[in-house]
């Protein structure tokens, strides 16, 4: 299906409020959870079209949506780093300690523990995954040219540079990656007393921390429905506002296709023609939802279907989703219509981007990390796109 870009620029600080549970005077402290997921931006782009209705027949699942992403000032696709890359430095390891993750000279893998004689003797329960550890480093040289790891690359990574990561070359420079392009701000709300210089007993005091993003950044997305003209919507909470703009008016892009994002969609299936030497890997591009016990509403790292063709993830917190609704639901054996109380929204352990799968058998079918089974739910994350994967080779 043809996807159409848009380019979302903050007009103010943007507000996604965390799933952990908050109310004023108790856990008054409500964190930013910075890329939000899928389903927050995708509401924001359908709110442009004109509302479907309010009756139950006048509801529609006809959108398809990806992302979102980062883009820099200078237009060029920016993507979760994955997660098993290393950073790998000369010389000692007591130099510049401060400049570790900064003036690495290349980058290596984390690998499954099988196979490495160094870590032979590091223990793991049989029935989970192998550990991905680093790889052999060469320490018989002298100490100027030893080789040490000295961290992680920085969170984000070039759309090109992740391509040839995909292809199994790891060619890039520390100018392929970079830091969080925004800052955070601390946004306090005090309550007075009515005629007294005193904050109130209860509900007096909390605290939101929301998002700035750098001058030039924006969020990019795309949406299976031409919007043709710029336009200001509500984005996230306590109504701040992006504005969203065609991305084939800003880059001024021939037949609407976007280079970045054509070179990405050559990994979305398997390369069935890699040679035998090269093990399959899989990148996940947007969160994903990997139920971790069979019909069961558990989620973990990876599918329980998955465990014998793992030889190793390389992966970080979850992302927690969920909580209140907008929706109130009436309460129970209750007939009176005005009768309700607010309604939960269940809460979901996301996978997040970045994520590796490394196979040793040959990888699933799947092109989206999302449980088999499942009701309306399931159909939403897939038309967002949800769990998306790009698969690659590793030598």
């Amino acid at each position: 299906m043809e996807m159409f870009w848009y380019a979302i620029e903050p007009l103010d600080v943007l507000l996604f409020r965390e799933a952990k549970p908050f109310s004023p005077g108790e856990g008054a402290w409500a964190k930013s959870l910075f890329p939000p997921l899928p389903i927050t931006v995708f509401q924001a782009l359908r709110s442009i079209e004109d509302f479907y209705g309010s009756e139950k027949g006048d509801k529609q699942r006809n959108l398809n949506f990806i992302g979102p992403f980062l883009m820099d000032d200078k237009n060029e696709l920016w993507l979760p780093t994955p997660k098993d890359l290393i950073a790998l430095k000369t010389g000692s390891e007591d130099e510049n300690p401060n400049q570790k993750s900064i003036d690495w000279h290349r980058l290596e893998r984390l690998r499954p523990k099988s196979g490495l004689s160094n870590w032979e003797y590091l223990v793991f329960p049989d029935d989970s995954l192998e550990p991905m550890v680093p790889p052999q480093l060469n320490t018989e040289r002298e100490a100027k040219d030893r080789e040490y790891v000295c961290g992680m690359p920085k969170p984000w990574i070039k759309a090109k540079a992740l391509c040839q990561y995909l292809q199994g070359e790891l060619t890039t420079s520390p100018d392929d990656f970079c830091s969080d392009p925004w800052s955070v701000q601390v946004l306090p709300h005090i309550h007075m007393e009515t005629g007294a210089r005193q904050v109130r007993d209860s509900d007096g005091y909390f605290t939101e921390v929301a998002i700035r993003l750098k001058p030039g950044w924006k969020l990019v997305a795309g949406m299976s429905k031409e919007i043709s003209e710029t336009q200001v919507v509500r984005l996230g909470g306590e109504g701040h506002r992006a504005l969203v703009s065609p991305l084939k008016d800003l880059l001024q892009l021939k037949n609407g296709h976007w280079p970045d994002w054509e070179d990405l969609k050559e990994f979305l299936t398997p390369n069935s023609e890699s040679p035998p030497s090269e093990s399959k890997v899989a990148y996940l591009l947007t969160p994903g939802l990997a139920r971790a016990e069979t019909n069961a509403p558990v989620y973990g790292a990876y599918p329980c279907e998955w465990r014998d063709r793992l030889a190793g993830c390389a992966t970080s917190r979850p992302l927690l989703w969920g909580g209140v609704s907008n929706i109130k639901r009436r309460l129970p054996n209750s007939q009176e219509k005005g009768n309700t109380e607010f309604a939960l929204l269940p809460q979901r352990a996301f996978v997040p981007p970045g994520t590796v799968y490394v196979f040793k058998e040959s990888p699933p079918p799947e092109s989206l990390l999302l449980p088999p089974t499942g009701g309306q739910w399931l159909e939403t994350f897939r038309m967002l796109n949800y769990g998306m994967l790009l698969w690659g080779n590793r030598k």
